[in-house]
Formats: C-alpha cells, structure tokens, sequence
C-alpha cells in the first residue's frame, strides 16, 4: 500500500502564524505538524510515501523530511498549486499509487489510541473497496457524517449535514483500492470547484464497497485548524507524554519498532538532535533496544 499526505491548503485561519509557513510544519508541542500523520502510515507498515504540498512549501517539507531514507521509507513530493478539494490528491498521486492500495490522511489530523498499529493494520490487509475511521464527536454539523446501520454497516455518508443521522464524524484517514483514481477522475466538482472526498466515499457506498471502522472509547482524533484546536492538540500531547515518559509519533521510534532501521541506525538519528529532550528520547529508545538484544 502506498501513503498520501495531504499538506497543502493556505492555514487561513492559523494566520499570522502561517502564509511564508506551512501549517503542516507548525510545532504541536515537541514535534512538526507533519510527524503526526506520517507516523500513523508507518504505522499502518507503510513505506512509500508521497506529500503534497504548495509550491511554496514543498522545499521546506523536503529539507525536514529528506527522501525518507533515514527512517526506512522513500518520500516523494508533489505541487498542489490550489486547494481544489482532498481528491484531487488522487489525480495528483495517480503515477505514485499506480495499481497499488493507497492510505491517505490529512496533514493535519493528530491519531492516537491504544492498539492502533494493530487496527490500521488489520484494516489495511482486509481493504476490499474503501475502509473509513468514523470517531464521535459533539458536533457532527462541521464534518462528514456517517450513519450505520444497527449491525454496524454503514449505510449513508452525508458531508456538513444540517440534521446529522448520527454523530460519527468521518476522520481524516481514509484507505482506498487503486480504482480510487479512477473514480476521482469522473466525480463533478462542487460549485467551488473542488473535488470532494464525500463524493469519493459515495460512489464506493454505492457499490457497497465502503466501511466504516470507529474509533471510539479512549481513541483520540484532532484536527488542527483552528489556534485553539491546534493549542488542545499540543496541550494533548504534553499532558500524555509528560504523564507517561513516552512520545506520541516520534518517527525514529515508530521506524525502529516496526523494523524500518536498525537499533543502532535508530541510535545515530539520536546523536544527531543530542542535547534536545526529543533528541535525547531517541537516544534512550535506541540504548534501550542495544541493551535487550546484547542480552
């Protein structure tokens, strides 16, 4: 399966702190915006991976992220030179997902739960069509809506719905067969111009080939589009990994325990940031995993 992330888009709402900047590259606490989906497709065992970006940002996500070798993957990038709609990423990803399954996730929504290496997994060895992540929230009006029936299938997709069905909230991750491209190719834009991802989801509903997988108690989803949502994301991940002296979506981690890199690979990425606390986090990791196979 191949990865999509999808970092364009101006940041309207986080100005002054975006227009030079992506929003994608913005601190959520201790680490860069574009960490945290990246992280989920490593993840799910995904390696080749594509972000999309503006023409004006694409050099600075190059010069963070390089071309993925130091984690184990291959990163390639792309131009999205208006924000014409989350689907356009497949027309825009055609070439990279060719006959392959493709994950795509939005730059900025934060996952996190426990076990979900083991979901995103289990849903990406059991894709038949498109496979959803609906997550509950308290105000359904602002997203995608999916509604299920009473054995769990999902049954409708409803995008900013003024009455919702219900109030699972379609997240920013979504898995697809390679026909996706297809489909996007031969959806109508909207009256903006843009090609919708509900659209997408739709025509897979209609073959009855879209599922939705919920992501519920002690799961938590976070988009960040908005100065206060991106300072609960930031706030999230201090409270958790102060409490609990791990780091959510550090990548060097997520690449040494899904056998990307070595230990010792893992151990000189640290080396590099000594000196930092996320620096000095990958070191322990790394020293950790040297001393257990020394045994």
């Amino acid at each position: 399966m191949k990865g999509i992330i999808l970092a364009g888009g101006s940041g309207s709402r986080l100005r002054p702190l975006t227009g030079p900047l992506s929003k994608q590259l913005l601190p959520v606490y201790d680490k860069p915006m574009v960490y945290y989906p990246l992280s989920v497709l490593m993840l799910a065992g995904i390696r080749d991976v594509l972000v999309i970006s503006s023409a004006q940002h694409t050099g600075m996500f190059r010069a963070l992220l390089g071309d993925g070798s130091r984690l184990g993957l291959t990163i390639d990038y792309a131009e999205q030179n208006s924000p014409n709609g989350i689907a356009e990423a497949f027309l825009i990803g055609a070439d990279h997902i060719g006959d392959d399954d493709v994950a795509l996730i939005l730059g900025d929504n934060v996952f996190h739960g426990p076990g979900f290496s083991h979901l995103l997994q289990s849903a990406v060895s059991a894709l038949d069509g498109c496979t959803l992540f609906g997550y509950p929230v308290t105000d359904p009006q602002r997203y995608g809506v999916g509604e299920v029936d009473a054995g769990g299938r999902l049954v409708s997709i409803e995008e900013k719905p003024r009455r919702p069905r219900s109030n699972l909230a379609i997240t920013g991750l979504y898995l697809y067969d390679s026909e996706v491209v297809s489909i996007a190719k031969n959806i109508t834009p909207s009256a903006r111009g843009e090609l919708e991802i509900t659209d997408v989801n739709n025509a897979y509903l209609e073959r009855d080939r879209a599922r939705l997988t919920r992501l519920g108690r002690g799961f938590a989803w976070l988009d960040m589009g908005t100065h206060e949502s991106l300072l609960q994301a930031g706030q999230y991940v201090q409270v958790l990994e102060q409490r609990q002296g791990e780091r959510i979506a550090c990548v060097e981690e997520v690449a040494l325990r899904m056998g990307f890199i070595t230990p010792e690979q893992c151990y000189r990425l640290g080396l590099a940031m000594a000196g930092s606390g996320y620096g000095d986090y990958v070191l322990d990791v790394a020293a950790r995993h040297l001393a257990s196979a020394a045994r």
